[in-house]
């Protein structure tokens, strides 16, 4: 035990972390060329080790270390220091509370990867919204009539299960799904009676009448991955058929067996939420000559009946709304696809329970070293006026 805190103590540890970290950003940053932003971030940083393989082999090995590892063992090496060398005194009081800032931006970061969330919401100039949508993850949603008003049961499925599993069963779907084909980025297009040849990809649905193109998955941060799939809906009577999903169509399509109707849909990755929103107005402006934006203004309209409250707020550049738990920031604008006329805006919705703690990390590490020079400044003064 000794040996063991005498290493995680060690100065040595210290720099050696410290040069791994540098190394680990300027890698990771390169690797974000390729691989994007997300992914690269997941790989290099959210991540133990940074793992590297063939892709043909079917394995891979661990060759660098990941930004939890060299963030955790930093922060062992932290407190294991500080309690080797610093005692609990009032001449340290700055140099205590500079490593307790350091150790809550370290843990607040942790806590920032783990717990937080990123979505998205879009709507147009008088469309009303209780959800977001992940611009990430994707899932396999078939709802059925609930028998309750306007309410219906969803089963959702992950896009992970769906793209690894190839046999799904859910103890409130009356049939097995069934995964004969997965596409991680694919093109859905009618079909041409007279251009295109060859099987459909699928016998009932839309995909009777399509084509699919499998296209490569992209990594960049101004394209989204479309998935595809083909799913065989197997009954107590046997398979319903084939079906493809693909997050390109808009429309669920529906599935009727015995005395219900059921609706299945691949789509973006939806989080409900506990109130409404209402855009009114979409305000997209310019400076004159340029695209470069002036001003990205939305005006909401908040309706939440638990709290009864139905008000007006204005969300726009560096004026993002806090409510319940969520940031909305201004995102992006645009117009609606079927009525130009009508403005449309995108809000980042962002989870962060932890978004506090850089702040207060950041204060106590500059309090601290303020105590810190201020007790040697008064000291140092002290000498001097008894000095002979």
């Amino acid at each position: 035990m000794k040996r063991a805190f005498k290493i995680f103590s060690s100065l040595r540890l210290t720099v050696i972390c410290l040069i791994f970290a540098v190394l680990l950003v300027f890698f990771g940053t390169l690797a974000q060329v390729n691989e994007g932003l997300y992914q690269a971030q997941a790989r290099w940083f959210r991540s133990f080790f940074v793992w590297w393989g063939p892709e043909a082999a079917g394995w891979k090995v661990p060759f660098f270390p990941g930004g939890y590892l060299v963030g955790g063992v930093l922060l062992t090496n932290l407190i294991t220091a500080h309690v080797a060398r610093f005692k609990v005194s009032w001449k340290k009081l700055g140099i205590n509370v500079t490593h307790a800032g350091i150790i809550l931006l370290l843990v607040g970061q942790l806590a920032t990867d783990l717990l937080s969330h990123e979505t998205q919401m879009r709507f147009s100039e008088g469309e009303s919204k209780n959800f977001s949508e992940s611009a990430l993850s994707n899932e396999l949603v078939i709802t059925t009539d609930s028998g309750k008003l306007n309410e219906e049961e969803v089963v959702s499925i992950p896009e992970s299960i769906l793209r690894t599993e190839k046999e799904i069963r859910h103890e409130k779907l009356p049939f097995v799904v069934r995964v004969t084909q997965y596409y991680p980025n694919a093109q859905v297009r009618a079909r041409g009676p007279m251009v295109d040849k060859g099987e459909p990809p699928a016998t009932r649905g839309v995909g009777a009448q399509a084509v699919v193109t499998p296209l490569a998955e992209t990594h960049t941060m101004d394209a989204r991955n479309f998935p595809a799939a083909v799913i065989d809906l197997v009954g107590p009577q046997g398979s319903l058929g084939t079906w493809l999903v693909s997050t390109m169509l808009n429309r669920p399509q529906e599935i009727k067996l015995g005395d219900r109707t059921w609706r299945v849909s691949y789509r973006w990755e939806r989080q409900y939420l506990p109130f409404n929103m209402q855009l009114l107005k979409a305000t997209h402006e310019v400076y004159t000559g340029t695209e470069i934006p002036k001003n990205f203004q939305s005006r909401i309209r908040i309706e939440n009946p638990q709290r009864s409250e139905n008000r007006e707020v204005d969300i726009y550049m560096n004026n993002p709304l806090r409510y319940e738990g969520l940031t909305f920031f201004q995102y992006q604008m645009g117009r609606d696809e079927m009525d130009i006329s009508r403005g449309s805006s995108t809000l980042q919705v962002v989870k962060n329970p932890s978004w506090r703690t850089p702040y207060i990390g950041c204060l106590m590490v500059g309090a601290g070293m303020l105590i810190q020079f201020l007790m040697h400044l008064v000291g140092f003064i002290s000498k001097r006026r008894i000095a002979p």
